[in-house]
């Protein structure tokens, strides 16, 4: 699935979660359901908050702080978060969440 390969495929990602447009927990990197849940609740929470200061829907996010970063991405039908370490490259990550949540559309 798709948060398994992004927390699979960088050594920077270290947890992913992704939600339906209403904000549904559809799958997560963590199998620990109450971890999973509190996560989703932080990423829709955050996408929540991003639209608030901004006059158009939010297309994506990106957080940073001392020990490391957090990123959204989010389509028509679905919303993908990942927290990665502070050594994270911003670019890399987004780009491969904008992949992951296209692949994801389109098979949709």
């Amino acid at each position: 699935m798709v948060v398994g390969k992004l927390v699979d495929g960088s050594a920077d990602v270290l947890a992913a979660v992704l939600l339906d447009a209403a904000g549904s927990v559809l799958a997560s990197s963590d199998e620990d359901s109450d971890r999973s849940r509190e996560l989703a609740d932080l990423a829709r929470r955050l996408v929540e908050s991003a639209d608030l200061a901004s006059a158009e829907p939010v297309e994506q996010i990106e957080v940073q702080v001392a020990g490391g970063a957090t990123f959204a991405v989010r389509g028509p039908r679905h919303i993908l978060a990942c927290v990665t370490r502070r050594a994270a490259l911003p670019a890399l990550v987004l780009y491969d969440l904008r992949h992951a949540l296209a692949e994801l559309e389109r098979s949709a």
